[in-house]
């Protein structure tokens, strides 16, 4: 029997209506969201997602400015136009655009963004508030990949969740976020030994490894929920993930397509943080 599509296209436009609608009451009381992105360089990848960023914005009714800064900005001034926008009262969200070029400190970056419009979720405060199940901006892959579980009307608790790679965007947020709504988290990463072993007792399985096709039919048990984070090409230069798509699809219950899956609900859980900072910016006013 074919899996059921966990349809990411359709879940974020859900979302992304609901947010609109708020944004629209907002405006009403006079409030307009506001997000700023700072890209620094020319990365091809990064322009195009910034653009997709900027659209989101202009459809939803969020106000947006994005800052270009040439790939050799001396760290000082980023971190100079940072401040400014901390303390920029129509600015809600700010988001740096990784990866930044080798003399940037990255995490140095993070951490001088106010942590109340840190719409990527990334700062150490709000990571740790993620672990301590607080109020915080999550990170948006991670939050995206819960919330489309969720809105499936899967039920987690109780369920093996394996996630197969340890980074700090997606990998380690994403379990962390499946353990506070009581799941069993297993991770599993390149040193792991007989990776099978544990994919294969899966209930969900999350692939955020970024090699092509990795997991195949005999990976998974049957019935398996089977999620895609990653983005790659295969020997056809076709955009593909981390999953074999067509072997294991007839095997899961569910499984993200790549692309239509996880990706759009990166951009509506951003569009979803920079509401909530708005109004976490209202409450404190």
């Amino acid at each position: 029997m074919p899996a059921n599509i966990l349809d990411g296209k359709a879940i974020s436009a859900s979302i992304r209506e609901e947010i609109a609608n708020e944004v629209l009451e907002l405006k009403g009381e006079g409030v307009t969201p506001g997000l700023a992105v700072i890209l620094v360089g020319d990365d091809q990848a990064s322009h195009t997602y910034v653009r997709n960023k900027e659209r989101a914005c202009e459809q939803l009714g969020i106000y947006s400015e994005v800052i270009k800064l040439p790939a050799d900005v001396a760290e000082e001034e980023l971190l100079g136009r940072l401040h400014e926008l901390n303390a920029d009262s129509k600015i809600n969200g700010i988001l740096v655009q990784l990866p930044l070029p080798k003399h940037i400190n990255e995490d140095r970056v993070i951490e001088t963004i106010d942590p109340a419009k840190d719409v990527d979720g990334f700062h150490p405060i709000n990571v740790g508030r993620m672990m301590t199940k607080q109020e915080a901006l999550l990170p948006c892959t991670p939050s995206g990949i819960l919330k489309m579980v969720q809105r499936t009307g899967i039920d987690i608790k109780g369920k093996h969740v394996v996630v197969i790679g340890r980074s700090n965007i997606v990998g380690k947020p994403v379990g962390q976020l499946f353990l506070n709504e009581d799941a069993t988290v297993t991770y599993c990463h390149s040193k792991t030994n007989d990776l099978r072993a544990y994919t294969a007792q899966a209930d969900i399985l999350i692939a955020a490894v970024g090699v092509a096709k990795m997991i195949k039919a005999e990976d998974i048990k049957e019935g398996a929920i089977v999620i895609d984070v990653g983005m790659n090409r295969d020997e056809h230069n076709k955009l593909c993930g981390d999953v074999d798509y067509d072997a294991v699809a007839p095997k899961a219950s569910y499984i993200t397509p790549v692309p239509g899956g996880v990706g759009p609900m990166t951009i509506a859980m951003l569009m979803y943080n920079t509401l909530q900072a708005t109004k976490m910016a209202m409450k404190q006013s």
